[in-house]
């Protein structure tokens, strides 16, 4: 139980400290590029590009270490299913803030964002969460709007109900050590697909 609080406090921290850092270059310049198009296979809103950039981000938020992170626990795929529903609204913003952090990650460092090693993301993260990111290019949203508004989808995917999209495996509930869904007789969490 110990070291399930103490992932929680770093994660938190980590959380509040992620929100810093920014980029400049040609390889952004590409990304953007591929930033906003329809979706190609399973994503209902995503393009692959903007898949793999909110996952990248979402693992900064939830690391894995001894427990699944975000990227194991399938949050891409809450965010994304959310996005074409009940969070349809934020849509836009999703695309805005993807092609600012782009620009950022290259303007700061020269690169993509899922190039940068892990505490560089971290730090860029950090700038986005205390709205220090450069101003000419977070017009809208905002940087820090943009941060807390994937973290809030992160840890919804997390923590949430497997049946809207994330927490493959029941991963958040297995590392708290919940017993939903309790099956009697049978594994306590049975497979899921996806």
């Amino acid at each position: 139980m110990q070291t399930n609080l103490n992932r929680r406090k770093f994660i938190g921290g980590l959380a509040l400290a992620a929100a810093g850092g920014v980029a400049s270059g040609v390889g952004g310049a590409k990304l953007v590029g591929r930033l906003g198009r329809a979706p190609e296979g399973a994503w209902r809103v995503f393009t692959p590009d903007e898949a793999r950039l909110v996952e990248a981000v979402a693992e900064q938020i939830i690391p894995a270490d001894r427990d699944p992170g975000a990227r194991e626990a399938g949050v891409i795929y809450y965010i994304d299913r959310q996005l074409a529903g009940p969070h349809k609204r934020f849509a836009a913003k999703y695309r805005a803030g993807l092609v600012c952090l782009v620009q950022t990650s290259q303007a700061v460092f020269g690169k993509p964002f899922e190039a940068l090693d892990w505490a560089d993301q971290t730090r860029l993260l950090q700038t986005l969460e205390a709205n220090k990111a450069p101003k000419n290019i977070w017009t809208k949203p905002s940087a820090s709007e943009f941060f807390g508004l994937v973290r809030d989808h992160v840890m919804q995917g997390f923590y949430g109900s497997p049946q809207h999209g994330g927490n493959r495996h029941y991963a958040s509930y297995k590392m708290l050590g919940l017993e939903y869904p309790r099956v009697i007789g049978q594994n306590r969490y049975p497979a899921q697909t996806g």
